[in-house]
């Protein structure tokens, strides 16, 4: 007979991919789809309007609402992805404060500084008068030639510091990731939840899409800041409507790469879509799944290490 070993893993660096705690992890990803489901309510009608119409004919106070809106919902998408990245580096490489870090409290201000941060970054506009229908898209938007001092700092905020502080928790949590698993070769392997691998991915999949959809239109966007006059009247119509169209179709994709990423989300799509034909079965369900979450509530009194123990060699 062989000798049991029971192995206890902590939430520490050895536990690559512990399970994210579900408020604190999914609130920011709700943030997000709000933040993309903004300009489908408002903005993205209005340029169908304008579009069947051939112009503009809603008048200004329309005009300023739906580019602030729109300019509320590409911050407020960037800002929260940032968010995320940070939460996931946090939860991986800095476990042990994550906790206290990311409590209910401290989560609901951090979303709520994020979108106090979206709506300072907005008002400029109004200020500066760069909200303005572009007749080449067919919308009202942020016009990149008023103010190149606030042109260049838009990009700057928008792109290049959320691109930056993005890339280093992805790079650092890959880091932390080949470095554990180098550690313990010759020893026990932690395991890691194929749904936490595939919660990382997905986020990691949305920021690599956002970064190729806005990179176009905030590069044409500093060199126009940079020399408006030597640079502007050169930039090809086609070149900027296909940019700006790649950024604004960004919003479009979150939810595809949710669907086609995560089998959760799959399933909740395909539930919310049969509860249109058959409403009752969704308050079955939603009631089943609220006694059951109820029953296999872990007790309160358990810490980390009495909830994760438990592997036998």
């Amino acid at each position: 007979m062989g000798e049991v070993i029971t192995v206890s893993i902590t939430p520490s660096h050895d536990s690559v991919f512990p399970l994210l705690p579900s408020f604190t992890g999914n609130v920011f990803v709700v943030s997000l789809a709000f933040a993309d489901l903004v300009v489908a309510f408002y903005p993205y009608p209005l340029v169908l309007y304008a579009i069947f119409h051939d112009g503009w004919s809603l008048g200004d106070t329309q005009c300023k609402v739906s580019g602030f809106l729109m300019g509320f919902s590409v911050i407020g998408s960037i800002f929260n992805i940032t968010g995320i990245a940070i939460n996931r580096y946090c939860y991986i490489c800095h476990s042990f404060s994550y906790d206290k870090l990311y409590s209910y409290r401290n989560t609901l201000l951090l979303v709520a500084l994020i979108w106090l941060l979206t709506v300072i970054a907005i008002l400029p506009n109004f200020f500066v008068g760069s909200l303005q229908y572009d007749p080449r898209i067919y919308s009202c938007t942020f016009a990149q030639t008023v103010s190149t001092s606030y042109t260049i700092t838009v990009v700057v905020i928008h792109f290049f510091v959320p691109i930056s502080v993005v890339t280093f928790c992805y790079l650092r949590i890959w880091i932390m990731v080949i470095q554990v698993r180098r550690k313990v070769k010759s020893e026990v392997r932690p395991r890691i939840k194929p749904s936490d691998l595939r919660n990382f991915i997905t986020m990691f999949v949305v920021f690599v899409l956002f970064a190729i959809c806005w990179a176009p239109l905030n590069f044409i966007g500093l060199a126009v800041a940079i020399n408006p006059e030597a640079v502007a009247p050169h930039i090809p119509e086609c070149l900027f409507v296909v940019s700006y169209f790649m950024a604004y179709f960004n919003s479009c994709l979150n939810a595809i790469v949710y669907g086609l990423l995560n089998q959760n989300f799959r399933r909740e799509y395909k539930r919310i879509v049969m509860s249109v034909w058959k409403p009752h079965l969704f308050f079955q369900e939603t009631s089943r799944g609220g006694t059951e979450g109820m029953k296999s509530k872990p007790s309160p009194g358990l810490n980390n290490n009495e909830q994760v123990k438990g592997e036998t060699l």
